[in-house]
């Protein structure tokens, strides 16, 4: 087992890097504090590949393994952590479109989704189905050669300003397997997107609710076959789960190399932070903690590559765990920084205030614990370890 990067990794980390201390981190406090959403730049990460990572080849992406992808978006999320979870979330979306869609559907979306030209949001929430995702009401019903759609569906990342909606609706009455994935034209007529909601942080994302109103798709925008959504739907959450967590990763990352500088640069009582044994000590703690993370979700990234039969199990591991400790390193950094750290001239409030909903998102770390806790509880379990 070779835990070090490959050439090519490097490559892709250090292209990342470069990006994200030129366009992301100057810009993302005016972001934050304006609420900008950065088309502009996320056209410019598209150039550079990052918005058609897991996207195939043929569509043009670039085929990326979840692995590389991790790598790219740790580097990204040190820039900026809302804009790069925005990123994720339409790799995401790119990816489900290019692996179910029709070869219609591929070719009407997918080239300009991988180069940033057009953006896309995910639609799976509703407001009576956030946890419970296989309860959602929202339907998509058989009209010809159409389905009339209606329903909602709330904090949808990008939602007013995105060219591409892949949404969750319900065909059947059967449960989960009565659920549906769909790719929608975002300007379709009856779409209706509500006020932009006011966040703790996630600033740099518009986030609205979105209504449909006897919205009229043609049948070429099903995804797969009617009733596969909420596999594809689960599949997405696996990679959705890395993702999510590699941007606490990435954040805490950057919250503890400011916090590092800082015990450098202050003094106190006649000599400077780095020398106190308790901030030494809280220092390693974070640090092991951090490598400890980012480790576990590159880990779960490899066995989502291997289509492992326990990828999903430690694909909430990592998500559970990562997000857990990239907000407590967060926190522990701003603790460094005292009462600067509470102000807006430093980004450690940001870095706290962005890196919390990830423990939230793709799946609460509630459910996380449910999922590894019913495979744990399984005989043989023991195998997974």
């Amino acid at each position: 087992m070779d835990f070090e990067l490959n050439d090519d990794q490097v490559a892709f980390a250090d292209a990342a890097k470069a990006f994200a201390q030129s366009e992301l981190e100057p810009n993302a406090a005016k972001w934050d504090e304006e609420e900008i959403f950065p088309v502009e730049v996320l056209r410019s990460a598209g150039e550079m590949g990052f918005c058609g990572l897991h996207t195939p080849e043929d569509v043009g992406g670039l085929g990326a393994s979840r692995l590389d992808a991790s790598i790219v978006f740790e580097q990204l999320a040190m820039g900026c952590t809302s804009t790069t979870a925005f990123i994720t979330i339409h790799n995401m979306a790119t990816w489900m479109i290019a692996e179910f869609g029709n070869q219609v559907t591929r070719e009407q979306w997918c080239p300009e989704l991988a180069v940033g030209e057009r953006l896309a949001s995910y639609c799976l929430t509703e407001p009576n189905a956030g946890s419970d995702a296989a309860s959602l009401k929202s339907t998509a019903v058989k009209d010809g050669d159409n389905y009339i759609v209606n329903g909602s569906k709330v904090f949808i990342s990008g939602a007013g300003s995105t060219d591409v909606l892949v949404v969750m609706l319900r065909t059947s009455d059967n449960g989960a397997k009565g659920i549906s994935a769909f790719a929608i034209d975002a300007k379709t007529d009856g779409i209706i997107y509500g006020r932009k909601e006011t966040k703790m942080g996630w600033n740099s994302q518009p986030t609205r609710m979105i209504t449909f109103e006897n919205v009229v798709i043609p049948a070429s925008c099903l995804l797969g076959n009617e009733g596969d959504g909420f596999k594809i739907a689960m599949m997405g959450l696996d990679g959705g789960r890395i993702n999510i967590a590699t941007c606490s990763i990435g954040t805490a990352q950057a919250a503890l190399n400011k916090a590092r500088d800082y015990m450098h640069e202050r003094k106190q009582f006649g000599k400077s932070l780095a020398s106190f044994q308790a901030l030494q000590f809280k220092l390693a703690d974070m640090t092991t903690e951090l490598v400890a993370a980012r480790q576990m979700v590159r880990l779960a990234a490899a066995k989502l590559d291997a289509k492992h039969p326990d990828r999903s199990t430690y694909c909430a591991m990592a998500k559970r765990f990562a997000t857990d400790v990239g907000f407590n390193v967060c926190d522990e950094a701003l603790q460094i920084f005292g009462g600067y750290g509470y102000t807006k001239e430093y980004p450690l409030e940001r870095y706290l205030r962005d890196n919390r909903v990830h423990r939230i998102l793709e799946g609460t770390n509630e459910v996380m614990r449910l999922i590894i806790a019913r495979r744990a509880l399984e005989e043989g379990a023991a195998d997974i370890l």
